[in-house]
């Protein structure tokens, strides 16, 4: 059985993987990635040897295609980065974030319900320990409050296309743990910082404005 890692060649999934083949060698993975502008496969040059990673470049959001992968590899897991993760473009052109963020989360819920289970709440023996963990945003708390930080009990308060995407995606990941018994995590990334890492983000602006002496946005 294999682990299915969508957005692996994106700048979080690709560090997720190498350290996760480093802490598990015997790890099998397909990661399914698009490969838009944000994303680079090369980052994962060090996986390309190694018999228990096999990279599928497509679309969450394509039925076929996912629900081929799910019945040819036997996937057990799910862990899901793949997202359009920009907010100002997401103000731009909002429908593709609601293809990929909405349509496309639904997608792998949806081949991982019918895949893993007999009817709701009744596992197939073989998929006893799957799970499906999603990988949301801080963003979908909206603006911080007077004491300048979220918990877990803050509600949904999304305040672009892309944070509202993501909220809905998280709901319905919800509403598959509640309705089909799905075993789900969810957990809300702030900003995160690293190699590999897009220059348009927030961290990579930061520094390479003070480096060139322009406004820091905040």
């Amino acid at each position: 059985m294999y682990i299915l890692v969508t957005g692996g060649a994106g700048f979080i999934g690709s560090n997720f993987l190498l350290y996760f083949f480093e802490k598990n060698p015997d790890a099998k993975i397909i990661n399914l990635d698009f490969l838009t502008y944000a994303s680079n496969i090369s980052n994962l040059n060090k996986l390309k040897n190694n018999p228990n990673y096999v990279f599928i470049q497509g679309d969450i959001s394509d039925v076929f295609l996912v629900n081929e992968i799910f019945s040819k590899y036997k996937i057990n897991a799910v862990i899901n980065f793949a997202a359009e993760s920009h907010v100002d473009n997401s103000i731009k052109n909002p429908d593709i974030f609601i293809k990929t963020n909405i349509y496309g989360t639904w997608n792998l819920l949806n081949s991982a319900y019918k895949t893993w289970f007999l009817e709701p709440f009744l596992k197939k023996d073989e998929f006893k320990q799957s799970f499906f963990y999603q990988i949301s945003t801080d963003e979908v708390y909206g603006s911080l409050g007077e004491n300048g930080k979220f918990t877990e009990d803050n509600a949904y308060a999304p305040n672009s296309p892309y944070s509202a995407s993501k909220a809905s995606a998280d709901m319905l990941v919800r509403s598959y743990h509640h309705t089909y018994g799905l075993n789900a995590v969810i957990s809300n990334c702030s900003n995160n910082y690293g190699p590999f890492q897009h220059d348009e983000k927030l961290i990579p602006t930061i520094i390479r404005n003070a480096l060139n002496n322009a406004q820091i946005p905040i």
